[in-house]
C-alpha cells in the first residue's frame, strides 16, 4: 500500500498570501460523484445517502470541507461508559475522535506545517473502499526544548464531584504535572463550585511546588455548579498573570453538568471573547466522572479555540498531563480546515465519517474568517472516507487540502495530496496496513455504538477479535483495551453478563 502523499502522489506546499481575497475560492474542482440510487429508493445527495421520499433535485456535490479536530473525549468517555456495564448514549459517540485516539504512523514534515498522506482499501462490499486522510504536523518538543508555560488551572469542586474517580483524580493529576513541570514553569489555580475562587494566583514553580501541593491537596468538593463563574475567573487569572514568551492557556477538570449561572457556551464564553481573541489564550478541557456533560465540554472547547479529552483513572491521568498537555500548549495551525475534492470520472458516492460537528461550507474553505482548528506539533488528524467507486474506474479518486494560518503571522498555508485507484485497490483485512485497520475498527465501532451502519462493517463479534489480532501485531495496549471495548459492548447489546474473557475484561478495564 502506497501513502501516496509521499510517493506517486503530486504534492505542493505553498504560501497563500498573494491569493485573491475579495472573495473564496474553492479547490481544485476534479467532478462530482454521481446521484445514484441506493437500495429502498434512497437518493445521494452530496455525497451522502438520503432516506426514502421525493427531494427536489440538486446538482451533485464533488467536494468535502471540514476544520480539523484533535479532540478524543468522545471515546475516552465510552470506554468509561462501557466498563461500567453500560452503552453510551449515542449522541456523545463521534467518530472522528475513536479514530483519533490512535496512534497512525504518518511521516511528519521536518518544520512548520503539515504532512498530507492518502491511502486506502476495499472493503468488499459492493465496491466500497475506505479511502484515509492522514495529516500530521512535526514531533513535539521535548520537556527540555520547549518554551515555559502558564497554566491556568480551573477546577470544578462542585457537590457532583465527590462521586469516586472526579476530584479525586483531578487531585492526583494536578499533583503529577506539578512533578513534571519545570522551574520556569508557573500555574493558577482557580476552582468553582456556586462561586469561582483563586486559590492560587499565577505562580512559578520555583521553590513553590510545596505550596502549590498544599492548595491542590486543600480543595473539597461544594454544592452546584456554576461553570461560567469557573470559566470567568479562569481567564481573568490566565489574562493578569500572563508570562510573556510562555504558552499561556486555561485548562478546565470537570464533570461539565452545570446547573448554576450560564449554563449554555455561548453565555460561559461570552465574557472571555475579548481575552481570548487579545491574548491568543486557549481552552483545553479535561473531562471526568461516569455522568459527564459532554456535548457542553466539547462546545466550550471548540468555541475557546481549544482541545478536549477525558480521563478515567491515574493512568490516563499520566498520557494527558505528562505525554499530551505538552502538544496543547504550542500551535502549528490556527484555523486549519481540509477539503477533499473527489473526481467524478472514478467516484459515484463518497461519505464523511463523522466530523458531523465540525462540517465547513465548501466556499469558505479559503475564506481565512471562518473558524477552523487549532493544531499543535506531535498531532495527527485522520478523516476515514466511505467511498464507492464506479465499475472499472482507474485514475485519480481524489485530492485532499489542507489549508491553516500561521500562529505568529496569521499568514495562510496549503498543502495537498492525492490517491488513485491503485493505492485504494488492495483488501481492507489481511492487506493493508495495520494502522489503516485500526482506524477502520475504530470508525466502524464507533458508527454501531451510535446506531449507523458502514459499507463493510463486521458485527461487533468479529469486530473485537480483529481488534485483539492487530493488538498482537502491533504490539500496542491501546489497540488491546479497543478489543476489550468492543467485547463489552458486544456482550452489553446481548444481554450476557457472563465473560469468559481476560481478568482485564472482567474487571471492566479503564485505562
Amino acid at each position: 500500500m502506497l501513502l501516496t502523499g509521499c510517493s506517486a502522489a503530486t504534492t505542493t506546499d505553498r504560501a497563500a498570501s498573494s491569493e485573491r481575497r475579495d472573495g473564496p475560492v474553492p479547490a481544485p474542482a476534479y467532478g462530482a460523484p454521481g446521484g445514484a440510487e441506493k437500495p429502498g429508493g434512497a437518493k445521494e445527495k452530496d455525497g451522502v445517502a438520503e432516506k426514502d421520499g421525493p427531494r427536489e433535485s440538486a446538482p451533485p456535490d464533488y467536494l468535502s470541507t471540514f476544520a480539523l479536530d484533535v479532540d478524543t473525549a468522545s471515546y475516552g468517555y465510552a470506554r468509561r461508559t462501557l466498563g461500567s456495564g453500560r452503552l453510551p448514549d449515542p449522541a456523545t459517540v463521534r467518530p472522528e475522535e475513536f479514530v483519533n485516539s490512535f496512534r497512525q504512523g504518518y511521516r511528519r514534515p521536518a518544520g512548520k506545517g503539515f504532512t498530507v498522506n492518502v491511502d486506502g482499501a476495499r472493503t468488499g462490499d459492493g465496491g466500497w473502499s475506505l479511502v484515509r486522510v492522514g495529516l500530521a504536523t512535526k514531533a513535539a518538543l521535548t520537556r527540555d526544548e520547549r518554551p515555559p508555560v502558564a497554566l491556568t488551572f480551573v477546577v470544578d469542586i462542585s457537590g457532583s464531584m465527590a462521586e469516586p474517580g472526579r476530584l479525586d483524580l483531578v487531585r492526583k493529576s494536578l499533583g503529577i504535572l506539578t512533578d513534571e513541570l519545570r522551574d520556569d514553569d508557573s500555574i493558577a489555580l482557580v476552582t468553582f463550585s456556586g462561586r469561582a475562587r483563586t486559590l492560587l494566583p499565577m505562580t512559578r514553580l520555583r521553590d513553590h511546588r510545596g505550596r502549590i501541593r498544599d492548595r491542590i491537596d486543600s480543595m473539597e468538593p461544594g454544592a452546584s455548579t456554576n461553570v461560567e463563574a469557573g470559566v470567568r475567573r479562569g481567564y481573568e487569572e490566565a489574562v493578569e498573570g500572563r508570562v510573556e514568551g510562555a504558552g499561556n492557556r486555561v485548562v478546565l477538570l470537570s464533570d461539565a453538568l452545570a446547573n448554576t449561572g450560564g449554563t449554555t457556551a455561548g453565555a460561559i464564553l461570552e465574557r472571555i471573547e475579548s481575552a481570548r481573541r487579545a491574548y491568543g489564550i486557549t481552552l483545553f478541557g479535561v473531562g471526568v466522572g461516569s455522568e459527564y456533560g459532554d456535548a457542553l465540554m466539547e462546545e466550550l472547547t471548540d468555541k475557546g479555540d481549544g482541545h478536549t479529552t477525558y480521563v478515567a483513572d491515574e493512568e490516563q491521568a499520566r498520557k494527558v498531563f505528562v505525554d499530551q498537555l505538552p502538544a496543547h500548549l504550542e500551535l502549528t495551525a490556527r484555523d486549519a480546515k481540509a477539503q477533499v475534492a473527489f473526481d467524478r470520472k472514478t467516484v459515484k458516492q463518497f461519505r464523511l465519517i463523522g466530523y458531523e460537528n465540525r462540517k465547513v461550507a465548501d466556499e469558505d474553505f479559503r475564506d481565512d474568517r471562518v473558524d477552523g482548528g487549532e493544531v499543535g506539533p506531535g498531532h495527527t488528524v485522520t478523516a476515514l472516507y466511505a467511498v464507492r467507486l464506479r465499475p472499472g474506474a482507474a485514475g485519480h479518486v481524489a485530492t485532499a487540502t489542507v489549508r491553516w494560518l500561521d500562529p505568529a503571522t496569521r499568514a495562510p498555508h496549503e498543502r495537498s495530496g492525492t490517491v488513485t485507484t491503485d493505492a485504494i485497490g488492495g483488501p481492507l483485512w489481511g492487506g493493508a496496513g495495520k494502522r489503516l485497520q485500526v482506524a477502520a475498527v475504530a470508525a466502524y465501532f464507533a458508527e454501531t455504538l451510535r446506531g449507523g451502519k458502514l459499507p463493510g462493517a463486521p458485527r461487533l463479534g468479529e469486530l473485537a477479535a480483529r481488534a485483539d489480532t492487530l493488538a498482537t501485531a502491533t504490539e500496542d495496549a491501546s489497540v488491546r483495551k479497543l478489543a476489550t471495548a468492543i467485547g463489552q459492548a458486544d456482550r452489553i447489546r446481548n444481554g450476557r453478563t457472563d465473560d469468559s474473557g481476560s481478568g482485564a475484561e472482567r474487571e471492566g478495564e479503564l485505562g
